[in-house]
């Protein structure tokens, strides 16, 4: 017998707007990113933390979306990127993210852009107006 699979803890009242209670109320909702686990998002901020490559970004940030469909848009600031804080990371609106998990995932890109600066210079490179010359 299948055991159903596990969903993230709630929130503790006030201190989340994540919505969560709503996407469980609303029929053929989304409910993927309550997958995300407590246990499960550790090992997401884990791998991100190492990651190796654009490549390697952009293949976390598919399968983000994949498996628990959440896209975060991650792109220069408009003014001139002096630190990896100049790099914009952002999700699209999505209810069920927690707010901790919505501050921790582009924290453990930022660290990994930190250790391999070239990851930051990869992804700043492809938004060059001149990038595909």
């Amino acid at each position: 017998m299948n055991s159903p699979l596990p969903l993230r803890n709630p929130c503790p009242p006030g201190a989340c707007d994540c919505q969560r209670d709503e996407l469980l109320e609303r029929p053929g909702a989304d409910t993927r990113v309550l997958l995300l686990t407590r246990n499960e998002e550790q090992r997401l901020l884990e791998r991100l933390e190492n990651l190796q490559s654009l490549e390697d970004l952009e293949r976390m940030q598919q399968r983000m979306f994949e498996q628990l469909g959440i896209r975060l848009q991650i792109e220069p600031s408009h003014g001139e990127v002096r630190s990896m804080r100049g790099i914009h990371m952002h999700f699209d609106t999505h209810p069920g993210l927690c707010r901790k998990t919505r501050q921790s995932i582009p924290a453990a890109i930022r660290r990994a852009m930190e250790k391999k600066p070239e990851i930051a210079w990869r992804l700043l490179d492809s938004f060059d107006l001149f990038g595909g010359l």
